[in-house]
């Protein structure tokens, strides 16, 4: 705990410019909020006392350091943060310009509600198909999800959020594998959903089939460019086979007519 008191005494006084440590039991983060102005989103150049990201790696090296600056990442970071939006994408208004998806580790930071603390009549809480697919569509480019709670006064978290959780645990629970330790998949982000790669599977994550064109069966079909030989085609969940037929740059994959789960997982092999 020494270095936690080292950290806060040595940055007090550029605390006001939004230093923020977040202590789990695997370790530290360390966020820079409000480099940008909120009039113009534009970076901001703060006369700091110290290199503060050399400062945290050196008194707990495991700590990470990650940007809310909404541009590309400064020296010294670890990993960039796209706040309520995915990486690359520009739809919440915090910055100015698409910040370039850089190498290090990508999140996508997000509220349950819509803030970021406690507020009493904020009861504007996601539902729990668009939490799942807000996860999906993160791990989809790749992207770890951090998803915020506001706490109550008294230091418990609120019964809806309690809910969410438990449902959002329930979906993982099944479809956890497709998920969890992945990278983002082969085929690119599309309308219609996302890819997850793991351990030589292909995960493909229909989300929106309605964007879907059918075919002359009237079944909707979905068209994946992929450069190597595909030998199976299952669902995730039950493993049934799924037809598909080879094309000139990939598969064409006959989808059921009729998909009502938030997320229709397909295992390409």
């Amino acid at each position: 705990m020494n270095n936690i008191k080292d950290i806060e005494h040595e940055v007090a006084d550029t605390s006001r410019w939004g230093l923020m440590l977040y202590i789990s039991t695997k370790g530290f983060r360390a966020v820079f909020h409000n480099r940008t102005t909120s009039e113009t989103k534009e970076a901001v150049t703060y006369p700091w006392e110290c290199n503060e990201s050399e400062l945290i790696h050196r008194l707990q090296p495991a700590c990470l350091v990650g940007n809310n600056h909404h541009g590309e990442p400064m020296e010294g970071e670890d990993i960039q943060i796209f706040e309520r939006d995915l990486p690359g994408e520009m739809t919440t208004g915090f910055a100015k310009s698409v910040a370039e998806v850089s190498r290090l580790p990508l999140e996508t930071c997000e509220t349950m509600n819509g803030m970021w603390g406690y507020k009493v009549t904020d009861n504007n809480y996601k539902s729990t198909a668009d939490i799942i697919r807000l996860l999906i569509k993160t791990s989809g480019k790749g992207a770890n999800l951090l998803m915020n709670i506001g706490p109550q006064p008294n230091g418990e978290l609120p019964a809806v959020a309690l809910q969410r959780l438990k449902e959002l645990g329930e979906w993982t629970t099944a479809y956890g594998e497709t998920i969890y330790g992945t990278d983002a998949g082969d085929v690119k982000p599309q309308p219609w959903g996302v890819t997850t790669k793991k351990d030589g599977k292909l995960f493909v994550h229909v989300l929106a089939p309605e964007c879907l064109v059918p075919g002359d069966g009237g079944n909707p079909v979905l068209y994946l460019p992929l450069d190597w030989k595909v030998k199976s085609v299952t669902e995730f969940i039950g493993g049934a086979k799924v037809e598909y037929r080879k094309t000139s740059n990939g598969i064409a994959v006959v989808l059921p007519r009729k998909i009502e789960a938030v997320d229709y997982v397909l295992v390409v092999q």
